[in-house]
């Protein structure tokens, strides 16, 4: 499969940009940028170095002004793993980010995925943390970095809210066209922070951590592909079916067509091991989701 081209700049207000890349799958984040007179606030990097430094192409394209902030929101090396390519910017996540960042290391091959280029990265942690919000200026302009207060799609998700332009940065806890995923993270969790933190925040403008830019309306369809994945699991373990054996026999509906439709699977070991209180076994989730792509490493086209 021919890998997807480069990241486009999307303006979406005045000096704010979001770089989105096609297709969004596996490990093909969206990133975005603030511009101001002072310096470049910088939402998320990229998950290879060639990724990465396009996005930092897109960002000189626009200004001349250096990146003095850059805004992590959540430790997934998709965001992360280029984050050394920014040597002068301040690094700002949630405190738990830098832990699990840590722990997870950089990505690599041999793994659940096929193969990709991942260039010369180094593993940059951090080095601002904050638990619950905190805000960053552009000149005049506030950028608000908030926690929502309970895990979602990780423990460390952190959107970046322009209440002046009504413009969210959402990060992973929504994507646009693209299956979620749950598996460092909760479903129901997602649920409560989607209807009861995201929604209410009322942005007219959605940079998804993956998929093209859009309005609030995409809250509304994770929310439905989120519940289905509920109904979905306490129907399979009424049945005494695992994960694995379950997803083989769901339809997925209109939700097949997202892409990476695979994690169903891992959705699905989340919410079990949620509703069970058993400890998640990561790596069998992976293994099953590999089994329901026929045997093949899940396509990673980064």
């Amino acid at each position: 499969m021919s890998r997807p081209g480069p990241g486009r700049v999307e303006e979406v207000a005045d000096g704010v940009h979001a770089f989105v890349q096609p297709d969004g799958s596996w490990m093909i984040n969206n990133s975005g940028f603030v511009t101001g007179r002072s310096g470049v606030l910088c939402i998320d990097a990229c998950a290879t170095e060639r990724r990465t430094r396009d996005l930092l192409a897109a960002i000189a394209g626009v200004t001349t002004a250096p990146v003095r902030t850059l805004v992590n929101t959540h430790h997934h090396p998709d965001h992360t793993a280029g984050n050394g390519f920014f040597p002068n910017a301040t690094i700002v996540a949630h405190e738990q980010a830098r832990p699990e960042m840590r722990a997870l290391g950089l990505p690599a091959n041999g793994g659940a995925w096929s193969d990709v280029d991942y260039g010369a990265l180094e593993l940059q942690l951090p080095f601002l943390t904050f638990t619950d919000r905190i805000a960053v200026w552009v000149d005049e302009l506030r950028c608000e970095l908030i926690h929502p207060g309970r895990t979602a799609h990780t423990t460390n998700d952190v959107v970046v809210w322009l209440p002046e332009h009504s413009v969210l940065f959402a990060g992973d806890l929504l994507f646009n066209g693209g299956t979620p995923f749950l598996l460092s993270g909760s479903v129901r969790g997602s649920i409560e922070v989607l209807e009861h933190f995201l929604a209410p925040l009322g942005a007219t403008t959605i940079v998804p951590g993956h998929g093209p830019v859009c309005g609030p309306e995409v809250i509304g369809e994770v929310l439905d592909y989120l519940r289905f994945v509920l109904d979905v699991a306490a129907r399979g373990r009424q049945a005494g079916l695992s994960p694995l054996e379950l997803a083989r026999q769901t339809d997925l509906g209109r939700f097949a067509a997202w892409t990476d439709r695979e994690r169903i699977v891992g959705n699905l070991h989340a919410a079990y091991a949620e509703d069970s209180g058993e400890q998640l076994d990561a790596g069998a989730a992976l293994r099953d989701m590999v089994a329901y792509n026929g045997g093949r490493p899940l396509t990673c086209l980064a």
